[in-house]
């Protein structure tokens, strides 16, 4: 095993979010009487940060209106999030085989830790990760690398020990300032051209070549 501590993104990267988010754009723009947007411009900015998100859906600016939306769309996401959130099939078994080579794992994503683990919790996999480090736990969002670098603190890990995986460039650019390995993975709505051109050490299918 090449590294002490694997680190991963959530969605598109370990889960496929996309119906839970895109259902709970659209409702919320509509209850709050925005135009409505097409799926594609929403997919576009999963992983980004919900704030980030919003601007680029709804062009709100004012951060008032921007925390009117997002309790909008918390209580949306209550509801539907993860009911309509799947692990990839790789996910599972590779946590697995990670835990059984007594790896460190640990989740770092924009999205809320409280709603991972309910991921995690719903399908009795919470056994698999060590933490989770969500957008509520840090005060500055990927690409910024205060995430990892907790994390790496978390594990009294060198960040030589450490990769860190993920489906952005945001990912990508965090790892990049947190001096640790990247690997990318195809299964969200980035392509290979632009991960090319950021430090990687593999460019992946799915999470099933990590290990490979």
């Amino acid at each position: 095993m090449k590294y002490r501590c694997y680190l991963f993104d959530f969605d598109y990267t370990l889960a496929d979010s996309e119906k839970g988010i895109v259902g709970c754009f659209h409702t919320t723009l509509r209850k709050l009487g925005y135009e409505d947007v097409p799926d594609e411009s929403i997919r576009r900015t999963i992983g980004l940060p919900m704030e980030e998100a919003i601007r680029r859906i709804a062009g709100i600016e004012t951060a008032a209106e921007c925390e009117r939306f997002l309790v909008n769309y918390r209580r949306e996401a209550d509801e539907k999030m993860t009911p309509n959130t799947h692990f990839y099939p790789e996910t599972v078994p590779l946590l697995e085989k990670l835990r059984s080579l007594g790896a460190g794992v640990a989740v770092i994503s924009t999205k809320t830790r409280h709603r991972i683990m309910e991921k995690f919790l719903a399908d009795d996999a919470a056994h698999l990760i060590d933490f989770v480090i969500g957008c509520e736990d840090v005060e500055t969002l990927k690409p910024s690398p205060e995430g990892i670098l907790a994390a790496c603190r978390r594990f009294g890990a060198e960040t030589s020990e450490v990769i860190y995986t993920g489906d952005n460039t945001v990912d990508a650019e965090a790892a990049q300032a947190a001096g640790v390995d990247f690997a990318a993975v195809l299964t969200g709505t980035t392509e290979r051209a632009a991960f090319e051109a950021l430090p990687h050490v593999k460019i992946m299918k799915n999470l099933g070549e990590l290990l490979a």
